[in-house]
């Protein structure tokens, strides 16, 4: 919301007199998150990060697991959240 407040303030205005503003909202949140869901699923399947590699080596699952949750951050903040 603040984001869309601030930099698209006609977007912001229409939806918000239109009482349309939460629903959207909630729109581009579920949007997010099954686009973030989606992207760890294929970005650690694409790297091969499996809960073999979970049993075996748990820091640096962990290590991959981190770095493939902040790119899809990251995805989806570029292509969703600020477009």
């Amino acid at each position: 919301m603040k984001y869309i407040k601030h930099h698209r303030p006609i977007l912001y205005t229409n939806l918000l007199t239109g009482c349309k503003l939460t629903a959207y909202l909630a729109d581009i949140d579920k949007q997010a998150k099954d686009m973030f869901f989606r992207l760890v699923k294929q970005l650690a399947e694409k790297e091969g990060v499996t809960e073999q590699l979970k049993a075996d080596n748990q820091m640096l699952w962990v290590e991959r697991m981190n770095n493939i949750r902040n790119r899809a951050e990251e995805i989806v903040k570029n292509e969703l959240i600020f477009t």
